[in-house]
């Protein structure tokens, strides 16, 4: 067994253990992080932005949001259900944290808005090449990556934690095994969790969230984030926090956001297996709400539905609405993928000719649906007398060809698992601390319960990013004490 030591241990080089291990470092802490997969980031790589309130870019763009009026509106979100001083924490350093990454060489563009209605709290990071989007967050990885490095953190990749030592009750190091099966003994004064979650564990998510994958949840899964931080900290006394998945909801198996989603997320017309409607398709705009609509449903899925009329409005006049994650994709990619949906006759798409074709194929109730469409016409004429939709989007589905897209729950990843304090100290489910562990990003989110809060956008990975730079400090601080 190879023995080593140092300072701190952070258990995983993703955004959290990144900020963690570069801001103990800044604080004069000798560093080491055991990362699990071949590169760091972990599902940071797959990101956009971060969350930041009162920055210097906002107050440029006149963006006047307070501190105080987000935290308000967060735990007014969650009803106050999450945990107030951690809340405040985070979004308190929140500002100082695109700053500290700004000086690092992250560029950001201007923060934005998820959807009409929301804050302008996302900072989307600026990457290297090409266009601001999914994935864009890697870029900051790459910096952060260097950054740790400058400052001495030694990264090793491929080198799984699989035990936090305990002595007397107080963490006093780990035990990694490398790629050739050395199994290594780093002793250190303080270890730093933060493992990503359990996105990539199936069993973990039926026993802890009540979806069941690849039956009625269709969530990323990042190789590797399979829950190992969580059951290490509960094996050295950590209590168990609210679990959950970020749910939003996609077609199933497309990757989420492809571009044949475009026009279906639409505010248009939206029924379950019985061929109802159940939600004011408004609300399609925020994915927590509209998830949390399509989640009760039968089967827990549902169609929008939408005719050649309505696409060629689109191609015409534009989207209803737009979103930024969406805000790149064509009409004309749309098309694409809808062919070559039709041609290779996709599960998810139902193309029919009548209403009652509709239903038979997507097994949808034949004269619950023919009777919804009939009152969703009139009340396009009308007004929507059952949600009291906007009349803008209230555009009859009365003439053929008729495409429905079925779509079902999703996710981000996992949330939560480990019990911390706002200091983001491991405590037992009795609250008391256990000496030199701490937990940061997903392991240790549970700040949502039960919603995430889109109206803020950019919180996951801003909670990664401020809660492992808590994480460091503090853990840098107690390792000197």
């Amino acid at each position: 067994m190879k023995k080593m030591s140092t300072d701190v241990i952070v258990i995983a080089g993703g955004a959290a253990g990144l900020a963690a291990a570069i801001a103990a470092a800044e604080h004069g802490a000798r560093v080491i992080i055991f990362e699990k997969a071949n590169k760091t980031g972990g599902c940071a790589n797959m990101a956009m932005g971060l969350l930041g309130i009162e920055t210097k870019r906002q107050r440029e763009r006149l963006i006047g949001l307070t501190t105080e009026e987000a935290f308000s509106k967060f735990m007014e979100y969650t009803h106050w259900r999450s945990d107030a001083r951690l809340v405040r924490a985070y979004l308190t350093k929140s500002a100082d944290t695109i700053n500290w990454l700004e000086k690092m060489g992250v560029n950001f563009v201007e923060p934005s808005k998820y959807f009409p209605g929301s804050e302008a709290t996302w900072h989307i990071i600026k990457p290297k090449t090409g266009n601001p989007g999914l994935c864009a967050a890697a870029t900051m990885i790459e910096i952060m990556t260097e950054r740790a490095r400058q400052l001495g953190v030694e990264i090793y990749l491929q080198t799984p934690v699989q035990k936090i030592i305990l002595e007397d009750g107080n963490v006093k190091g780990i035990i990694a095994v490398d790629k050739t099966g050395l199994h290594i003994e780093a002793r250190g004064g303080a270890v730093i969790i933060a493992t990503g979650g359990f996105g990539d564990n199936p069993e973990f998510i039926k026993e802890y969230t009540g979806f069941e994958w690849g039956k009625d949840l269709f969530s990323y899964r990042i190789p590797g984030l399979t829950g190992d931080g969580i059951k290490m900290a509960w094996d050295a006394g950590a209590g168990k926090d609210k679990m959950g998945m970020e749910l939003v909801y996609f077609a199933p198996n497309t990757g989420g956001y492809a571009p044949i989603e475009l026009a279906f997320r639409q505010p248009n017309l939206v029924v379950n297996l019985q061929g109802e409607r159940f939600m004011n398709e408004e609300i399609m705009e925020n994915p927590v709400f509209s998830i949390n609509a399509i989640a009760r449903q039968k089967k827990r899925v549902a169609y929008s539905i939408i005719n050649e009329k309505i696409i060629n409005d689109y191609d015409k006049n534009g989207l209803d609405v737009i979103n930024v994650v969406t805000a790149n994709i064509k009409m004309e990619q749309f098309h694409q993928e809808l062919a070559k949906a039709v041609r290779t006759q996709n599960e998810n798409l139902v193309v029919a000719d009548s209403i009652e074709e509709l239903a038979r194929k997507a097994d949808i109730d034949v004269a619950g649906l023919k009777q919804t469409v009939d009152e969703y016409n009139f009340a396009s004429k009308t007004r929507d007398l059952l949600f009291d939709k906007n009349y803008r989007y209230l555009k009859p589905i009365d003439s053929p060809k008729f495409y429905a897209l079925k779509f079902a729950p999703s996710a981000y990843g996992s949330l939560g698992g480990i019990k911390i304090n706002y200091k983001t100290e491991v405590i037992t489910q009795n609250h008391q601390v256990i000496p030199g562990l701490y937990a940061a990003g997903t392991d240790a989110n549970s700040i949502y319960d039960n919603d995430y809060v889109f109206i803020l956008p950019g919180n996951s990975l801003g909670f990664a990013v401020n809660s492992g730079r808590i994480a460091g400090e503090n853990a840098a601080r107690f390792v000197k004490n």
